[in-house]
């Protein structure tokens, strides 16, 4: 709510410290429409143009995240550790083999559908299991398999966070689609040079509202919002590594209350759990369970 919170104190600082200062709105207010009309109008044309449809939907789909923050809460790095402990106690105990009717078939298997918020996400569940499918076929070289978990990382990050760059470079246009508006105020301007002093000087700062909405709108609210968003990319990414961690440690021959203690250390500080946390959700897993 924080961010709610900032787009209340930017306007009201900027907006208020100019009605402070002896601003009267109704120049600003009789040139909004229009102006708004041609730098927005012309933002959301250009960010049709440079986006692919599906860059578009990913986009406005994840706009409210900003707000939202993170998908992945406390909880769900709770039961992602006791996932990956299942997972390579299972290993460690019976053999990978043991795992391949879970890994094929995750939405029926014992263990998968005891964490529904993980199964439901489709690529924390291709990333596990295809990665234990290559330890089946005895691709277990830790340091090949980290190289292939980290290429699939990097991957995965840089097409969730398009909406993150999408909008920084609307961000970045705002300003010029600004001077645009501007100009375009200047030249009307112009044309009733005839005028007199009065009338010109509201035309005039007519056509400064668009400088002043270009920029104001780019880092007062689009900018922020484009940094916020690869914030929360960013730490959402760091949910997946932490299988990554958890396996690269199994395959180095770790038990499995070890690989998970490398996976909690790597846990999002506000969000980690405790060692004794961590041991007690471990502890209320049923026997029968893997």
């Amino acid at each position: 709510m924080f961010q709610i919170g900032g787009i209340f104190v930017v306007m009201g600082m900027v907006f208020g410290g100019f009605m402070l200062a002896g601003g009267h709105f109704d120049v600003i207010l009789q040139a909004l429409p229009f102006e708004m009309m041609m730098i927005g109008g012309a933002a959301v044309g250009a960010f049709l143009i440079g986006n692919s449809s599906h860059g578009i939907i990913h986009t406005l789909k994840d706009i409210g995240k900003f707000v939202s923050g993170p998908k992945w809460k406390g909880q769900d790095y709770r039961d992602l550790l006791c996932l990956m402990y299942l997972l390579t106690k299972t290993m460690k105990t019976k053999g990978v083999i043991a795992l391949e009717s879970h890994i094929e078939n995750p939405s029926e298997s014992a263990i998968f559908t005891r964490y529904p918020k993980l199964q439901k996400d489709h690529f924390c569940m291709h990333f596990i299991c295809d990665t234990l499918r290559m330890m089946t076929m005895n691709f277990e070289d830790p340091h090949q398999v980290e190289d292939a978990m980290e290429k699939q990382l990097e991957k995965h990050h840089h097409e969730v966070e398009h909406p993150a760059h999408a909008i920084q470079t609307m961000a970045d246009g705002l300003p010029a689609l600004g001077i645009v508006a501007a100009v375009l105020g200047i030249i009307k301007t112009m044309g009733a040079i005839t005028e007199p002093p009065a009338v010109l000087g509201k035309m005039i700062g007519g056509a400064l509202v668009g400088t002043f909405l270009g920029v104001f709108l780019a880092y007062g609210f689009v900018g922020p919002i484009a940094a916020r968003l690869g914030q929360v990319y960013s730490e959402e990414a760091l949910f997946y590594h932490i299988i990554r961690d958890v396996l690269v440690s199994h395959l180095h021959g770790n038990a499995a209350q070890i690989s998970v203690e490398v996976g909690r250390g790597n846990v999002p500080t506000p969000l980690q759990p405790s060692f004794s946390e961590l041991e007690e959700a471990i502890n209320e897993i049923p026997p029968e369970v893997g």
